[in-house]
């Protein structure tokens, strides 16, 4: 099963994450299909990018996000929008409404 899920990445006791697809076997830190995004929860206010064509992408071929990921999916707005792809709006008007 393909999931969507955090990757911690930098130094001791300063975490920050990547959003990456990934198998769900593999481990934490360990191989990834690709890196949608990035999370960094120590800046004030946090620190959140995603690739929203890819994560609609992901989403719409099966891909899992875990609970973290979901909550900064639906944040973003992103989940909604993968709601109206899956209603039939186009993919690319979807897009250019999170860019702007």
């Amino acid at each position: 099963m393909v999931k969507i899920r955090l990757r911690r990445v930098g130094a001791k006791k300063q975490p920050s994450y990547r959003i990456v697809v990934t198998e769900s076997r593999s481990p934490r830190d360990g191989a990834y299909i690709e890196a949608i995004g990035f999370y960094n929860p120590r800046t004030e206010p946090e620190t959140v990018q995603i690739q929203e064509d890819r994560a609609l992408y992901w989403l719409s071929v099966g891909a899992q996000p875990t609970e973290a990921v979901a909550r900064l999916l639906e944040k973003s707005g992103t989940l909604a929008r993968f709601a109206r792809l899956k209603a039939g709006e186009p993919l690319e008007a979807l897009v250019a409404e999170a860019a702007a």
